[in-house]
């Protein structure tokens, strides 16, 4: 029994903490008891939650807990002295101190060595890379927790009098490390709000639970380790064809992988009593890139339009100037999620193709609430989605040189005579494939309706689902642990 409860108290890297983990479900279940018990005393209850919430990460990124604890001393505190401060001048400095210690950790752990190789080729010099490990979610808390301080500086909030409260924000470990990003002045309202559920809420939350769940580990990770994978891995290997399918394979991987882990973290947050904001609509659903930006990672997105955009100068500047802030806040974006030309190139794409989407509907005098219908739809959907997978390829390879050898192969190499016997060697993958975007594709209203069929289940019928659900998991799910994609940015 000590060796049990040792090595659930030990991190292990080879696997880190995730919600699809059996550890997780009986640790969470645990958790909740305790935490019904603690539903009148407020003040416990928080301190209980950010305690699990500080081993949540301790399980995920070892002793880097730390970390997390200065970002969230120093912007508590920073916070306090900009509220104190009277002078713009003043606040402008404790607001670029802020950013200087956010994204200082940011930019050691995650950028020292891809700068230090691109500093030494320009000079023509060697660099030894470190060996610096890369805290998981530092690039999410960071980003939260920055824009706390960016709208006290705005007095767009009045900063907390009580670290606990804070610590708690930054910290709930539903959005902890993949998010989203939760902003201060929809989640602290909340913290101290007395603990209540409605059954509207449950239903959702069970649906959301269950259906990130199906996302991540029945079809997310079935077609990653059956075929996505070994393609991208050796795409000369592989016909054109194949290469193909395997695009499509990943924009629906990457997709129910991190929609998948929003799920979840909503849904659990949702059983908290708790409500966070919609992270994913549909986003394959989208007529422009404009939109595609509206309905993916939204939490993201919203993000760099509200605090790099807009402080670039928007569109307040005239079109050229508005078109130049939208590039340089996607390359920043692609930056963001990895140290490697690959996503900065991936950032670029969305940057240029979202100037073009503006200039295009400028030339046509088209507003921002214009939206086309029918057969015109459709192909601006088609287009889209395949612009989207396009640039999906340099964004998950690790180099230049695979993502051409993949187009290489899909260009001259396609041989479509090779596809029936594709199909019928990876039909349980196609299988999984076809219904995963027959969902996605699905109106609204059918996820609506499915939340009320859960809502609408006694207790005995929700907990039946959810063991079905976490039964067709067990199933299927790959022997070794598959981490969520974004747990590396």
């Amino acid at each position: 029994m000590w060796d049990t409860v040792k090595d659930i108290l030990t991190y292990h890297a080879a696997e880190p903490m995730l919600f699809s983990s059996g550890l997780f479900l009986w640790l969470f279940a645990g958790f909740f008891c305790i935490y019904l018990l603690l539903r009148e005393r407020t003040t416990a209850r928080l301190l209980f939650v950010l305690l699990f919430s500080y081993y949540f990460y301790y399980k995920s990124s070892g002793t880097y807990f730390f970390l997390l604890a200065i970002v969230t001393v120093s912007d508590f505190l920073i916070a306090q002295w900009m509220e104190k401060t009277k002078n713009r001048v003043g606040r402008k400095w404790l607001v670029t101190l802020s950013l200087f210690i956010d994204l200082g950790l940011l930019c050691y752990f995650k950028y020292t060595n891809f700068f230090g190789e691109m500093i030494a080729s320009l000079i023509g010099g060697h660099f030894q890379p470190f060996d610096i490990f890369l805290p998981v979610g530092i690039s999410f808390f960071t980003f939260q927790s920055l824009s706390y301080t960016i709208d006290v500086y705005r007095r767009e909030i009045k900063p907390l009098d009580n670290l606990l409260d804070y610590a708690f924000y930054v910290s709930f470990f539903p959005q902890l490390v993949a998010g989203p990003i939760v902003r201060a002045k929809d989640f602290i309202p909340q913290i101290r709000m007395p603990l209540f559920v409605s059954d509207e809420m449950l239903g959702r939350a069970l649906f959301l639970i269950m259906a990130g769940l199906f996302k991540k580990t029945v079809i997310s990770d079935y077609i990653s380790v059956n075929f996505v994978d070994r393609v991208f891995d050796n795409p000369l290997l592989y016909s054109g064809v194949e290469n193909l399918m395997a695009v499509y394979g990943y924009t629906l991987q990457i997709y129910c992988d991190f929609s998948g882990y929003s799920d979840m973290a909503i849904g659990i947050a949702l059983l908290l009593g708790f409500h966070f904001n919609i992270n994913f609509n549909s986003p394959y659903k989208s007529a422009s890139v404009t939109e595609f930006w509206r309905r993916w990672h939204i939490s993201l997105s919203s993000w760099l339009r509200d605090y790099l955009y807009i402080s670039l100068g928007g569109n307040r500047k005239g079109k050229v100037r508005q078109y130049i802030n939208l590039i340089i806040t996607m390359f920043l974006g692609g930056l963001w999620h990895g140290a490697a030309w690959n996503f900065i190139f991936w950032g670029l794409m969305h940057g240029i193709a979202l100037a073009i989407h503006k200039a295009y509907r400028t030339l046509l005098g088209r507003n921002k609430t214009y939206q086309s219908h029918g057969v015109r739809r459709l192909l601006a959907v088609l287009v889209t989605f395949h612009f989207v997978c396009f640039c999906w390829i340099f964004f998950r390879h690790h180099d230049f040189a695979s993502a051409t050898d993949m187009l290489g192969q899909i260009i001259h190499n396609f041989s479509p005579q090779v596809f029936p016997q594709l199909v019928a060697g990876y039909w349980a993958v196609f299988a999984l494939m076809l219904l995963g975007y027959a969902l996605h594709f699905l109106p609204d209203s059918w996820e609506r309706g499915c939340v009320r069929f859960v809502t609408w289940l006694p207790l005995v019928g929700k907990a039946l689902l959810m063991v079905a659900v976490i039964y067709l998991v067990i199933q299927m799910k790959s022997a070794e642990i598959q981490p969520f994609i974004y747990f590396q940015f």
